[in-house]
């Protein structure tokens, strides 16, 4: 299955609680079906993007970086690359590169979704189409700073740093998740 193939396929059978976020599934999938190249950061118009809310192992803090083109902190993630199977991947694989942390674990269905606009590795204004996942990492994980960030920090989820208000529907969505007990999927390194 390609990984055009494969966000379509997990779009389609989510079913967020949340009114806004019924309607941006809707529109995502809309865009996935007018654009086959919608997966891949050449696609102008935009492209679908994996993030990972990396929770620590009580769920009580999450992992932020302090982005360095963008100058504030957020979650972690990206670009879909070729290799990546399917958006969990990618998210997983953003988040095990940009933390550091071996045998994160990632919950396979999505958290949170947000469209913004951005000028990225394009050098043009585009739209990130973004898809989050909640990812655990195991008790006593010690995150370890990647050349993608200008800083690394588990935050207090209560207690995040300045200007980060519209991280909150996202961090929100991520640990109600992990509190109602869900189930995870996938595990870096699995393969």
């Amino acid at each position: 299955m390609t990984l055009h193939a494969n966000a379509v396929a997990l779009l389609e059978n989510w079913r967020p609680d949340d009114f806004g976020q019924e309607s941006l599934r809707q529109a995502y999938l809309g865009f996935l079906a007018a654009r086959e190249d919608s997966c891949r950061r050449e696609c102008a118009a935009g492209h679908l993007t994996a993030s990972a809310v990396v929770l620590d192992a009580s769920g009580e803090h999450v992992l932020l970086t302090l982005h360095p083109r963008v100058g504030r902190w957020l979650q972690l993630g990206g670009h879909c690359e070729p290799g990546d199977a399917g958006l969990v991947e990618a998210a997983l694989r953003e988040a095990t590169e940009e933390s550091g942390i071996d045998g994160l674990t990632i919950d396979p269905t999505p958290a949170h979704l947000d469209v913004h606009p951005i000028t990225c590795s394009l050098g043009v204004p585009t739209r990130h189409f973004d898809v989050r996942f909640a990812v655990h990492a195991p008790a006593g994980a010690q995150a370890v700073r990647s050349d993608e960030s200008d800083d690394l920090q588990w935050w207090p989820v209560s207690e995040l740093p300045p200007d980060s208000e519209d991280l909150l529907p996202m961090i929100s969505a991520a640990t109600w998740r992990g509190s109602r007990g869900e189930p995870v999927g996938v595990r870096s390194g699995d393969g």
